[in-house]
């Protein structure tokens, strides 16, 4: 079921979390805060929205990591339901896109909740007083990776908050599958 995230709730705090990747290697989102921000990209592995925008996702956090704004994706779905969203799938899936930041394992989905994800993708952009900036998508790819040319909305979002520390008032809203929930857990 394809799912809209809410609007931006400017100014909201960014929770703190530790989570492991699939390696057992532990971070803690405040220790990865780079100099003007960082970004938390809820993903997952079998969702057709994060595939279509996985290559494009990539080329843009390294942009973002060289301006400051580090990048952190996590993974919130139930596994033990959607095993290809298994901790050795998502080493296979990072090792195949070539992530240059850390994936993320989200076991009990509590940092899912703590920020409110509702979907695959969905992106929080923070400031460097961990302010959120941007809540929306990466560009007008769904299902189906939108051809090259288009506004790259999470880009141009996150170098703005990387330049004044402020994200644009006009924003998309990313579109995606839910977050899979373990069962009894909604």
């Amino acid at each position: 079921m394809a799912v809209n995230t809410p609007i931006c709730d400017f100014g909201w705090k960014a929770p703190e979390f530790t989570l492991k990747d699939p390696d057992g290697r532990a971070f803690t989102m405040s220790q990865c805060v780079g100099d003007r921000g960082v970004l938390i990209a809820f993903i997952c592995n079998h969702c057709p929205y994060v595939q279509a925008i996985a290559e494009r996702f990539v080329v843009d956090a390294r942009e973002l990591q060289s301006e400051g704004i580090n990048v952190l994706a996590v993974m919130s779905n139930d596994y033990s339901t959607y095993t290809t969203d298994s901790p050795a799938d998502m080493k296979v899936f990072a090792a195949k896109y070539g992530f240059t930041f850390p994936y993320l394992v989200d076991e009990d989905q509590s940092v899912a909740r703590a920020y409110g994800a509702v979907c695959t993708p969905d992106f929080f952009g923070f400031n460097s007083k961990l302010e959120l900036q941007y809540r929306g998508r990466i560009d007008e790819s769904r299902k189906e990776t939108a051809p090259e040319g288009v506004r790259r909305d999470l880009l141009v979002a996150m170098k703005q908050v990387a330049a004044t520390g402020q994200g644009p008032r006009e924003q998309v809203a990313s579109m995606g599958c839910s977050i899979k929930w373990a069962e009894g857990a909604e």
